[in-house]
């Protein structure tokens, strides 16, 4: 099989700050969107290809778990952080950003404008690897708050309304009380079964 070599041509597209040059950092990479888990594909198969892997070395669609309540089940998703977008851990020069920008379905490179690609900071990278780190254990997010009122939606308690006593982030579970036959009772429900009011 006959070597593949770049040829970007010199291209007047492309501009880049002095203090970048040669330095490994990510890029945000804007794609058509529900294709950011091909673009990444695409990019690792085209540095293997052109023996990019000393400019370019990672590709990645952040993504972190959450669980979503569909019909009463809870099941754990991905969910894509910022849909529409890949990040890429390079050098960034010429050749390699075009092969960046030539990648099937690569809009172009988050900047000033696409000609002029802009890093993200350290501070953005490490917000997003802890957010994509969290994976391990997906949480629950319950937009409740002790006070809040409930209506049960299913169960044996279903079309009763409650005020929020406790809430348990945790497990995904609240205690609330309810009023039933007069008098307020104690009951600990899953946040599949309830609504905020």
């Amino acid at each position: 099989m006959a070597e593949q070599t770049i040829s970007p041509a010199k291209n007047r597209e492309f501009e880049i700050d002095d203090a970048l040059k040669g330095k490994r950092r990510w890029y945000a990479v804007h794609t058509y969107s529900g294709y950011e888990d091909a673009v990444a594909r695409y990019l690792k198969q085209r540095v293997e290809s052109l023996s990019m892997g000393d400019k370019i070395f990672n590709a990645i669609v952040p993504k972190e778990k959450k669980i979503k309540v569909k019909n009463g089940k809870k099941r754990i998703a991905e969910e894509k952080i910022y849909p529409g977008y890949v990040l890429v851990d390079m050098v960034m020069s010429e050749d390699s950003w075009y092969v960046v920008r030539n990648t099937p379905r690569v809009m172009g490179f988050v900047g000033p404008d696409s000609t002029k690609p802009t890093p993200l900071s350290k501070d953005e990278v490490e917000y997003l690897m802890a957010r994509m780190g969290e994976d391990t254990d997906a949480k629950f997010t319950l937009d409740l708050s002790v006070g809040d009122l409930v209506k049960i939606v299913d169960g044996p308690f279903k079309d009763y309304e409650g005020k929020v006593i406790e809430v348990d982030e945790e497990h995904g579970r609240i205690k609330a009380s309810v009023p039933v036959f007069g008098r307020e009772t104690i009951v600990e429900i899953d946040s599949a079964q309830i609504q905020k009011i």
